[in-house]
C-alpha cells in the first residue's frame, strides 16, 4: 500500500510543476505580444464645452479648459475636448452645436446658456448617459449636476459697492445687459439692486443688447442722450464695456459718467488706466475653464464627490486704477504659466 501511496505523491507533484510550467509560458507569451494581465485600459472620455459667444473673455476659459487636458504639463491621452461656440450668439446655436456633438459621441457637456429658460427643456431632454454641467452662467431648472462659475449675485454685490464708492452723492444709473435671459446676468441685476437698496443712487433704465456690440454702442448713446444727468452706467458683460466706454467719450463724458465693467477685455484695462472706467468685476475665467473639464473628467472616472455639491463657486475681484497694475502682472503670469503648460 505504500509505495502506492508514494506514487501516488510524486505523480501529483509531477501535474503541480507542469501546470506552473504551463502559467508561465502562457504568460511568457502575453508579455511577449505587448499584452498585459493587470488593470485594463482606462476609458476615452469625450468633453466637450459651449461657450456663448467668441469674445477673449471665452479665449482664458478655453485656455483653462486645455490646461486641464495637460495635467502637470502632460497631454492625458484619455482625455479628448472640443470646444465651442455658436457664431450668431443664439441659444439656437447652441443647440445645434450640441446636437451634432451628441451624435459624434460625447460623455459630458459644459454649457454656459444664453436663455436659462428657453433652454432648460432642451437640456432635460439630452440622452441621460451624458454629463450635464453648466459652468459661466446656471441654468438652474435643468438636469445639470453641477454650475460651476462666478457667485453672480454676490459679484453684482460688488459692482453695487463699487458704484456707492464712486457716486457717493447718489445719482441716475443705468445697466446694458448682453442678453436678458442669461441665469448670470438676472442674478448680478438682483445683486445690484440688493446692494443698492437704501442707498441714493436710482436704477434708471436696464437695457438689452441682444448679444451685439453695436447694439450696446447704441443703448449707451441712447441712454446719455435721454438722461442729460445720467451719473453712472453699468455694463453686465464683457463685450458692453468697450462700446460703453466709446459711447462716453464720444459725448465727452469720459470719466464724467462713471462706469463699472465686468471682465478683463484689454479695451476695458485701458480703460481704468485712463479714467475712463472706474472700476471692473474681474471673473476667474482661466479657473472655470480649468475646474470645470477637471471636475468632469474625475466625474466620470468615479471621483463624485465634487460635482455632488451642485455649484462650485469660483473668485471674482474688483479691479480700479489702485490695483491695475499688480493684477495685471499676476494676469500675465497665470497666462504664460499655462501657456507654457500646455506647450503652446
Amino acid at each position: 500500500v505504500q509505495p502506492q501511496i508514494k506514487k501516488a505523491k510524486v505523480m501529483k507533484k509531477m501535474l503541480l510543476t507542469l501546470a506552473l510550467g504551463l502559467l508561465a509560458l502562457i504568460q511568457g507569451c502575453d508579455n511577449q505580444s505587448g499584452k498585459t494581465t493587470g488593470t485594463p485600459p482606462q476609458k476615452k472620455i469625450r468633453l466637450a464645452f459651449i461657450a456663448n459667444n467668441e469674445g477673449p473673455y471665452w479665449s482664458i476659459v478655453r485656455l483653462g479648459c486645455d490646461t486641464a487636458t495637460h495635467p502637470a504639463g502632460n497631454v492625458d491621452a484619455n482625455l479628448d475636448l472640443a470646444f465651442r461656440s455658436p457664431h450668431d450668439r443664439t441659444a439656437a446655436g447652441q443647440q445645434e452645436i450640441i446636437t451634432e456633438l451628441i451624435a459624434r459621441g460625447v460623455d459630458g457637456i459644459a454649457i454656459s446658456p444664453i436663455d436659462a429658460e428657453q433652454q432648460t427643456e432642451f437640456l432635460n431632454s439630452l440622452p441621460t448617459n451624458i454629463l450635464l454641467v453648466c459652468a459661466d452662467s446656471d441654468a438652474p431648472k435643468s438636469r445639470r449636476i453641477c454650475y460651476i462659475g462666478t457667485d453672480n449675485m454676490a459679484a453684482g454685490i460688488q459692482a453695487a459697492d463699487l458704484l456707492k464708492t464712486a457716486l457717493p452723492q447718489g445719482g441716475k444709473v443705468v445697466l446694458i445687459v448682453g442678453n436678458a435671459g442669461s441665469q448670470n446676468v438676472k442674478e448680478r441685476i438682483a445683486g445690484i439692486k440688493k446692494g443698492l437698496a437704501g442707498s441714493n443712487l436710482q436704477i434708471m433704465d436696464t437695457l438689452v443688447a441682444d448679444g451685439a456690440s453695436v447694439v450696446a454702442l447704441k443703448n449707451a448713446q441712447d441712454a446719455l442722450l435721454k438722461y442729460p444727468d445720467l451719473a453712472g452706467m453699468v455694463a453686465l458683460n464683457n463685450f458692453i464695456g468697450p462700446a460703453v466706454v466709446q459711447a462716453s467719450r464720444g459725448a465727452g463724458k469720459a470719466g464724467q459718467v462713471k462706469i463699472i465693467c465686468f471682465d478683463e477685455d484689454n479695451d476695458i484695462l485701458a480703460g481704468i488706466a485712463a479714467g475712463d472706467v472706474y472700476g471692473s468685476i474681474i471673473q476667474s475665467p482661466f479657473k472655470i475653464g480649468l475646474r470645470t473639464i477637471s471636475e468632469m473628467a474625475s466625474h466620470l472616472r468615479g471621483e463624485t464627490n465634487q460635482l455632488a455639491v451642485g455649484k462650485i463657486f469660483t473668485h471674482s475681484m474688483v479691479v480700479t486704477k489702485d490695483n491695475l497694475a499688480s493684477f495685471q502682472m499676476q494676469f500675465k503670469a497665470t497666462l504664460a504659466a499655462s501657456k507654457e503648460g500646455t506647450n503652446e
